[in-house]
């Protein structure tokens, strides 16, 4: 009898990677035989970190989960699917704002690819309101982010200053 591994993709941007995004993916390691750290390439939204940053941090960030792989991507997230054989998006839920976005990506993923489901995942409480953007916009200022990123990525996160 054949096994079918339970694999899940979590992508994302990662500019920087987060404690929250750490939140999202320790709980989806619970759900999942493997988790598929997709970083995004996107340069659109201009990124802090260069593609290459943001892979290491997030390698280094994910390094004590057995069940992670970390994955680049420059294609569309059902093309990525397909190509890893995992049916299965993880996002993250912080506020009604990016409910209203997630509901549309999935809606428009699943139009693509009927079989790829999208579990959405909200984060604990006390990492609801941190996100990658609100780390970049207390840098510039040198305010206090290590409750708010990965320890092991702080320096990275300190030498864009």
């Amino acid at each position: 009898m054949k096994t079918t591994l339970r694999r899940a993709i979590y992508p994302g941007t990662f500019d920087p990677i987060t404690n929250g995004h750490l939140d999202i993916i320790k709980r989806a390691c619970a759900m999942f035989d493997e988790i598929i750290v997709a970083v995004a390439y996107n340069e659109a939204k201009s990124p802090m970190f260069s593609l290459d940053e943001r892979m290491n941090m997030v390698t280094k960030a994910t390094q004590n989960f057995p069940k992670i792989k970390v994955v680049q991507f420059h294609s569309l997230l059902v093309t990525l699917s397909d190509e890893l054989d995992a049916n299965i998006i993880i996002r993250g839920l912080r506020a009604v704002s990016d409910f209203e976005y997630e509901l549309q990506m999935g809606y428009a993923n699943a139009s693509l690819k009927k079989e790829l489901e999208t579990i959405y995942l909200m984060p604990s409480i006390q990492n609801a309101f941190i996100s990658s953007s609100v780390v970049r916009s207390i840098l510039p200022f040198n305010g206090k982010i290590a409750h708010l990123v990965p320890e092991i990525i702080l320096d990275d996160i300190r030498s864009k200053l």
